[in-house]
């Protein structure tokens, strides 16, 4: 993938997170323009934009895995936190489950008391997809969270973060601080190995680094635990004697990661995270760690969906979109975190 095409992809997909992200507004013409028509539609709901305006009171159901990581946790808090924002939704919160059955047996529940609209982040998108058509089928429409399901036709809307671009921006930031370098060496840390959001995010990075000459010269994977980081790290670090940088998949696991290079004393190297935790972070911030950046993957997709939902079941449109409804897949950009732009994301970190 050459520079451009690849900046181009990442253009794109930030203009898809500043439709969703600005505020929602009606696509009806203001008959006159006062202050009132004219507000930031980044005021949110507390600035009274018009779709922001309360409206019909909806119920939206919301299940979501087990908060067995701060990620997930973080998940969660936002979309509760975002319901709460609108005086006209009901949320009814299904128990946080890492049980196939038990998650199917949440969004039939769902079903027969005939929710306007269910958020579903499921624990596995496949075991999920068929109970998620019942629920289109039934007149219910789905929002489809991070995990995709195998079938288009359970779900109105999608809203994903994007685990290839992730390795793209980890990759470019790695590519523009070794410059020339062609002989560095660069290790991963994955994830676990075998999943797709894994490969994805492991075949941007390499893709980024070869478009700077440079490639990964050891990769090892560790759980997205903490344990499971210090473990691959600490493996990698007795494998490797010299390194150049480091891109550590995940900001949870990162925890580990990070005492294991406390304990072995290595500093020669800097290291890029992922995800965005508020710890990263403030490793970032504090300008004495190896770590020097890393790649968000937003925590707030759920609460993004709660957004959809709430339009779509109240039959309004998206902001800044010339066309009618919710668009039916939304993909979040990964932006690069740095000392220099950090102040500007701590809001949306989440604690590992």
């Amino acid at each position: 993938m050459t520079r451009n095409h690849r900046l181009l992809g990442l253009t794109a997909a930030a203009a898809t997170t500043a439709l969703l992200l600005s505020g929602c507004v009606s696509n009806e013409p203001p008959e006159e323009e006062n202050d009132s028509d004219s507000m930031s539609a980044d005021e949110g709901a507390a600035g009274g934009t018009a779709n922001d305006e309360p409206g019909e009171t909806i119920t939206i159901g919301f299940s979501a895995p087990a908060a067995d990581h701060g990620w997930m946790g973080a998940i969660t808090r936002a979309a509760l936190d975002e319901a709460e924002g609108y005086e006209d939704v009901e949320l009814r919160q299904a128990e946080a489950t890492n049980d196939v059955n038990m998650q199917i047996s949440h969004i039939e529940q769902f079903i027969n008391e005939g929710v306007d609209a269910i958020v579903l982040l499921p624990f596995d998108g496949d075991a999920l997809t068929e109970i998620a058509i019942e629920a289109m089928e039934a007149g219910i429409p789905v929002v489809n969270v991070d995990r995709e399901f195998s079938s288009p036709f359970a779900a109105r809307a999608t809203i994903l973060g994007d685990n290839y671009g992730m390795g793209v921006s980890a990759g470019t930031y790695i590519c523009e601080q070794l410059g020339g370098q062609s002989d560095a060496v660069v290790a991963e840390i994955q994830g676990i190995a075998n999943l797709p959001l894994t490969q994805d995010r492991s075949e941007g990075f390499a893709d980024a680094l070869s478009d700077c000459g440079l490639s990964v010269s050891t990769q090892v994977s560790a759980d997205f635990t903490i344990q499971g980081g210090e473990t691959a790290t600490s493996n990698l670090l007795q494998a490797e004697p010299e390194i150049d940088a480091i891109w550590n998949h995940d900001d949870d696991q990162g925890v580990g990661v990070l005492a294991a290079i406390d304990n072995a004393g290595r500093d020669e190297f800097f290291m890029v995270g992922g995800a965005g935790s508020l710890d990263v972070m403030e490793e970032i911030q504090s300008g004495d760690s190896v770590l020097q950046a890393t790649v968000i993957y937003p925590s707030t997709q759920a609460a993004d969906g709660i957004k959809m939902a709430r339009l779509i079941a109240q039959s309004k449109n998206m902001s800044d979109l010339a066309s009618a409804g919710v668009p039916r897949t939304t993909q979040l950009f990964a932006p690069v975190v740095t000392a220099d732009n950090v102040d500007q994301y701590l809001e949306i970190g989440f604690r590992s």
